[in-house]
């Protein structure tokens, strides 16, 4: 699985380096050379620590979901779990976070199809926040509102569905005919039961409200490279800008949403007015402060969980693969 994860990020590494190459060509070099040079050092450090806010905040709603499903591990071994989710920020929607749920398995045997859901409401949360941020933006701004509302409404039937089980086991049902998901369905069935918990007015209320406040750091971040470029920028234009560019890089199903996520900071940034050049070292800078920074916490976490917890395996994982009809994973 280790060999697994370097892979992803080897690949994910190559991506990037390719999609930055060509931004540094379409800013020119020299020109974006010396406008890294304009930037204020001291700043690097303010941005990291808003980063890790936002990892921090995000790990109380990962902590409050456990609890909901009454989920017992200590908040040490939690912290450490979540943070070493982050070493796959690169994937496709975050979603290979589900590598927490395969180390919750491992610390207390809590079954993957009990916490799985878990990701998948961090996700729809941490969307629905940004699409609050990116919604109010694009009616206040006047930009992009009809890609905002379409993946709004997506994720309010999504929503609608998971919240009615009178929609939603019906539904399940017909995924269970499928040949290849009938021995899964005590799984599916145990991730719906999850997912229903989660997906409560109460609990969605909370883990939004933290969510809002957790990209919020992330925002202000965004706001603090252009303000130090002299960016003659709104502040809720620099929070609709990083809110509406994530939610696209996200929706674009590439790793970590790069180049798409880059394109749309560095045009957004140029149409309220900044240069080519100070565009994209913004648009670098705020990635490396956000996307890379949370790799690289990933990394770090994933070594401290092997020190105490022993070499990453999911050996029994595959081995349950092959139960008999009806088990669950």
């Amino acid at each position: 699985m280790i060999k697994k994860i370097k892979q992803r990020l080897l690949f994910s590494l190559a991506l990037g380096g390719i999609f930055y190459l060509a931004f540094t060509i379409y800013a020119d070099f020299d020109l974006l050379v010396m406008t890294f040079g304009k930037f204020s050092l001291w700043l690097l450090p303010v941005l990291l620590l808003l980063s890790f806010l936002n990892y921090l905040f995000r790990f109380t709603k990962w902590h409050y979901y456990l609890s909901l499903l009454k989920i017992k591990i200590e908040r040490k071994d939690s912290l450490s779990i979540f943070l070493s989710g982050l070493i796959m920020s690169v994937t496709p929607g975050k979603m290979g976070e589900l590598l927490k749920a395969y180390l919750v398995k491992e610390v207390n045997g809590t079954s993957v199809a009990v916490t799985g859901p878990i990701i998948l409401f961090e996700r729809i949360t941490d969307f629905v926040s940004l699409l609050i941020i990116a919604l109010t933006g694009a009616y206040f701004f006047d930009y992009g509102r009809n890609i905002v509302l379409v993946v709004a409404l997506f994720f309010l039937v999504a929503l609608i569905i998971l919240s009615n089980k009178q929609l939603a086991l019906p539904l399940i049902r017909i995924f269970e005919k499928i040949s290849f998901l009938k021995k899964y369905f005590l799984s599916i069935h145990t991730a719906y039961e999850s997912s229903f918990k989660l997906v409560q007015i109460k609990p969605l209320i909370i883990s939004t409200f933290i969510s809002l406040i957790s990209w919020s750091f992330e925002c202000l971040g965004y706001f603090l490279i252009l303000f130090n470029f002299d960016v003659q920028i709104n502040f809720f234009w620099a929070f609709f800008s990083y809110a509406f560019a994530t939610v696209v890089g996200a929706i674009s199903m590439l790793p970590g949403g790069l180049g798409v996520t880059e394109g749309s900071l560095t045009f957004l940034a140029m149409k309220i007015g900044a240069s080519k050049e100070i565009a994209v070292a913004s648009t670098f800078i705020i990635r490396i402060a956000t996307l890379w920074f949370a790799v690289l916490v990933g990394v770090v976490s994933v070594s401290f969980y092997q020190k105490r917890f022993g070499s990453i395996n999911f050996e029994l994982q595959n081995k349950n693969k092959g139960n008999s009809h009806g088990k669950e994973v």
